[in-house]
């Protein structure tokens, strides 16, 4: 659990320029002046390592090394005695978990003014984050119920106990049992790790025997899940499945492979598996099982896939198509990763049994238009099978999606051109010559031709014309012109069109569409604001504004470094534009602080390629110290010069 000293360093190591006070303020949800007492604080432990934060009037603090091999001594001193201390709660979020630890652990009531005095926060702020804590709840059908007098409790299925228990009580990112996580589960279910690495080693000696493959988060799911239940059931707790399910589950060939395991199991923890425990394993391998990479190629891929996968895969991605036009829904390779994705997944929906997805925020940050696209294939999914996916479901479906948009990019052909010259071919060949040298994988020239040929140029293999005469008429490509001996600003004209370039999103965000340092108090204030405005821009349907808070509920258009992005949940404007607005202080948005707002409208039935658009965001969301600088911007000038020259 990180306190805000090391959160304050973790920022400073991270940005290669100084940092402000009211940057760090509202990443850490505390007052300027909370800031500077922590960096005094952090001052004097840095004392003596080799490194020292720096006050720079106007810029902020900066992190100035000296000695990098006794700084970093220092860093490794200081995770092994994170590693080692539970330390007293100091954050919004490390409130939350500590919350959520001990209501998911409690058989009785625990009183509020107790957790306050634990942590050492007043009431309100309690309530505060308990109203955050329900939500997440909720999101398992969880409920926290209080009585007067005695407290709260929480209170919901043993089935959905436990699996929120799984995915909240401890971080697992590692392939094989990790030793942290692995300290934290011992100390959960009242386990020694020596036998908890035996239960690991039965695990895998059974998946292989059986040759069934799970992935590596998979096999870590199930072993925690395993753990979990037998101190559910040594407290006398059990799942409750419908007779029904039971018997459906018992002709599975995982229901005897999930016997095995507890057989062997029930004589490493000398404890019963009651029947409906076995059930409940057999459904964890259903809904976790992977196809190898050797299955992946086989040309039996309709026995992998029946026709209801099938289906299911190509109405997602028709989805995803019309609304964004990427141009992947015949990509061979994507249906056959999603469908054999969904195959074992359908367990899992069936269920409701959501497991962790440990690269979630990673993928919501670097791909932001594959994750969107994944909740538009998940919205389909659910229209078909009436299931409601989570986050953590839909960041694995963006994980096919994007990985397709990559291949589309290395895929995608040159755009041709032909160049047309009326000063002789000598002039025209040296326009090719040197536009095939500046530009070798971006452009193929299909030839040369003088003005009067324009007509028989093969306009259904042409992307664009470079032309050095003024063509009046009408093309059916775009014409780009240029001086005869090719200059500077021609070169810039010509890589502008070709490439990606950051001033493109200008495009879509006039000066009109703006506004910087808002005093607005909350999610519901920005969102009302924003969506007032955009009415002002575009013809927008009345219920529009309910959209957008349709898509929130999906997942929260928080991306982290106090960035939101809210869109409706389907597009319903003439055109694509940006509207953004930066806020005086950070406020919540779900579970989340943001300062940042851009408001998304993508244009109704638009084919246009907007990869561009969401590469800049991407980028934003990522690079703490450039969302720092927009936030600072007091002008448009000033603002979108951090844009696009950053």
């Amino acid at each position: 659990m990180e306190s805000r000293t090391d959160r304050i360093l973790k920022e400073l190591m991270g940005s290669d320029r100084p940092l402000t006070g009211s940057h760090l303020a509202g990443k850490l949800e505390v007052t300027s002046r909370t800031v500077r007492e922590d960096i005094k604080a952090l001052n004097d432990e840095l004392a003596g390592h080799g490194a020292e934060i720096i006050a720079k009037r106007g810029r902020g603090y900066d992190l100035i090394i000296e000695d990098n091999a006794s700084f970093r001594s220092f860093l490794n001193e200081l995770i092994q005695s994170d590693a080692s201390e539970e330390s007293i709660p100091t954050t919004p979020d490390s409130r939350i978990y500590y919350m959520l630890k001990r209501l998911l652990l409690s058989e009785s009531y625990i009183k509020v003014d107790d957790l306050a005095e634990e942590m050492h926060v007043s009431k309100s702020t309690l309530q505060s984050d308990l109203k955050i804590l329900r939500s997440i709840f909720e999101k398992h059908d969880l409920q926290i119920d209080s009585k007067p007098n005695y407290g709260m409790i929480l209170t919901g299925s043993e089935l959905n106990r436990r699996f929120a228990m799984s995915e909240y009580l401890f971080n697992r990112n590692s392939s094989s049992p990790d030793l942290i996580w692995m300290d934290q589960l011992a100390q959960i279910v009242g386990l020694s790790d020596d036998k908890l690495n035996e239960v690991w080693v039965v695990l895998l000696d059974e998946l292989r025997e059986n040759q069934i493959t799970l992935s590596d988060i998979a096999i870590n799911n199930l072993f925690v899940h395993i753990s979990i239940a037998y101190k559910r059931i040594i407290e006398g707790h059990h799942v409750a499945l419908v007779q029904q399910e039971i018997q459906d589950i018992e002709m599975k060939k995982e229901f005897t492979v999930a016997e095995q395991l507890i057989e062997k199991i029930e004589e490493t923890l000398e404890v019963a598996f009651p029947k409906v425990e076995i059930i409940y394993i057999a459904i964890h391998l259903m809904g976790t099982k992977l196809v190898t990479e050797n299955q992946l190629q086989t040309n039996d891929v309709q026995q992998m896939m029946d026709e209801t996968i099938i289906s299911l895969t190509e109405k997602m991605l028709a989805a995803v198509e019309d609304r964004y036009a990427l141009g992947i829904s015949e990509d061979e390779e994507l249906k056959l990763g999603l469908g054999l994705h969904l195959k074992p997944a359908m367990n899992r929906y069936k269920f409701n049994m959501n497991i962790r997805n440990p690269m979630l925020e990673d993928i919501k940050n670097n791909y932001p238009l594959a994750f969107e696209a994944g909740i538009i294939a998940s919205l389909a999914l659910n229209e078909e099978l009436g299931v409601s996916i989570d986050e953590n479901e839909v960041a694995y479906i963006a994980l096919h999606i994007g990985a397709a948009i990559e291949r589309k990019k290395v895929q995608d052909r040159p755009k041709t051109c032909y160049i047309v010259c009326a000063s002789g071919v000598g002039s025209a060949q040296l326009i090719r010559y040197r536009v095939e040298a500046e530009f070798r994988s971006l452009i193929r020239v299909l030839g040369v031709t003088e003005f009067y040929k324009v007509k028989d140029i093969p306009f259904e293999d042409t992307d664009f014309i470079i032309s050095s005469v003024p063509i009046k008429q009408t093309l059916p490509v775009p014409v780009i012109e240029v001086n005869a001996i090719l200059g500077s600003k021609d070169l810039v004209r010509i890589d502008q069109f070709v490439s990606s370039k950051k001033d493109k999103v200008l495009d879509y965000l006039p000066e009109r569409n703006v506004f910087l340092n808002k005093a607005l108090n909350s999610q519901k204030e920005v969102i009302d604001f924003l969506a007032a405005h955009a009415s002002q821009v575009d013809s927008l349907p009345d219920h529009y504004k309910q959209l957008i808070y349709d898509r929130e509920e999906i997942a929260p258009t928080a991306y982290g470094n106090l960035i939101a992005v809210p869109h409706p949940i389907s597009p319903q404007s003439k055109q694509t534009f940006l509207t953004i607005c930066t806020l005086k202080r950070p406020i919540d948005w779900g579970e989340r602080k943001v300062q940042f707002v851009c408001l998304l409208n993508v244009k109704k039935d638009s084919q246009e390629n907007l990869q561009d658009l969401y590469d800049i965001l991407g980028r934003i969301v990522n690079d703490s110290a450039l969302i720092q600088r927009l936030l600072s911007a007091r002008s448009y000038q000033e603002f979108t010069s951090y844009l696009i020259t950053d």
